[in-house]
């Protein structure tokens, strides 16, 4: 499922833009969305005023989003 030209890595990081070019939806509907748990939770392992995503949680959303429409 790929919906743009940015590709994910199997592990790593990815920073906000990033993720916003694999999950099409606003800044702030990202931010409500990981308060609400409904995104995952970001990391601050790059640094204390970095915030990033593991690629993993970010492939794991893609995959349950992608299960859910084929139901």
């Amino acid at each position: 499922m790929q919906r743009n030209q940015t590709t994910l890595p199997e592990t790593g990081y990815l920073r906000l833009p990033e993720v916003l070019r694999l999950i099409p939806v606003s800044r702030s509907t990202w931010w409500a969305g990981v308060r609400s748990k409904r995104y995952p939770q970001p990391t601050r392992a790059l640094g204390e005023r970095i915030t990033a995503w593991r690629a993993e949680d970010i492939r794991a959303l893609i995959e349950s989003a992608a299960s859910a429409e084929a139901r």
